[in-house]
């Protein structure tokens, strides 16, 4: 008998309704689900510690080689997203040689904030790369990149002096495409010696998606019952998972394509990506 997947779990709220969805349909079960943020499931699914897991967009850019995609989900957003932010003392046109500080936590929103900046808003800033915390962060700089749940928590009440820039909102007024954060990869070896596998688990993350937009309510009340979300309150959360976009078709998959592009010429990956991206089953 074959053990189960190892699936990834982003430990943020943006997750909270795939882990509903996953819950509700007792799929939670039939894999060995482990809970991180983004950059420690994409190091595990790179390392071979998981064999399915959400991953930065930058991570699967860097390592597509390795890798290919669960067809259909993704997180993403087609307008703004409320958890990734620019969050700034200044207007976005006067950070040309002041320092911003950009997340550890993140790849994808940091790399984003970057092309927003400079070639979008057409600043050199200075970056700065700590670990997440807002008032941390904005001690030595005039503006910090944050995502996540801090980004989603400033975005309720954001404190006196700063103003919120949504990074998917400037990436769709920027290129008219919705932006997408994090796909669902496959190790490629672990897909060819277990195509069946990776079809049930891939089928039953687009059911809990679909479970839970049919239960929005729900799965905001059961969200606002966890640690720190409490304090977001159901009205915020609710709100956030409606503006989440969690699919994977022709828009989004232009989208990978143009942040590709633009990431290959900053030099920030190897080369864009093939005209036809590699899907599980594709």
């Amino acid at each position: 008998m074959n053990p189960r997947a190892r699936l990834g779990d982003i430990s943020f709220l943006n997750c909270a309704p795939i882990r509903w969805g996953l819950a509700d349909s007792g799929a939670v079960h039939d894999v060995d689900m482990v809970s991180a943020p983004p950059e420690q499931l994409s190091a595990l699914l790179l390392s071979g510690d998981l064999d399915i897991s959400p991953i930065s967009v930058v991570r699967y850019l860097r390592h597509a080689e390795e890798l290919c995609l669960l067809p259909g989900i993704a997180i993403g957003s087609d307008g703004p997203v409320g958890s990734c932010h620019i969050v700034s003392r200044d207007p976005l046109e006067a950070l040309d040689g002041r320092v911003v500080a950009l997340s550890a936590a993140s790849r994808s929103t940091t790399l984003l904030a970057r092309m927003l900046l400079e070639d979008a808003v057409g600043v050199r800033p200075e970056y700065r790369t700590l670990r997440q915390d807002v008032d941390t962060m904005l001690r030595t700089a005039r503006a910090a990149v944050v995502i996540g749940d801090d980004a989603l928590r400033v975005r309720a009440a954001a404190p006196a002096g700063l103003t919120v820039h949504d990074t998917g909102a400037m990436w769709r007024s920027w290129t008219g495409l919705p932006m997408v954060f994090a796909v669902w990869a496959v190790r490629r070896d672990f897909a060819r010696e277990r195509p069946e596998t990776v079809r049930e688990v891939g089928a039953a993350l687009v059911d809990a998606v679909a479970r839970a937009r049919a239960h929005p309510a729900r799965v905001a009340a059961a969200a606002a019952r966890g640690g720190r979300a409490r304090a977001l309150g159901e009205p915020v959360l609710l709100d956030y998972f409606r503006t989440l976009d969690y699919s994977l078709g022709e828009r989004q998959l232009a989208a990978v394509q143009e942040f590709s592009a633009r990431a290959a010429a900053r030099g920030e990956t190897v080369s864009p990506l093939p005209a036809r991206i590699p899907v599980h089953g594709g």
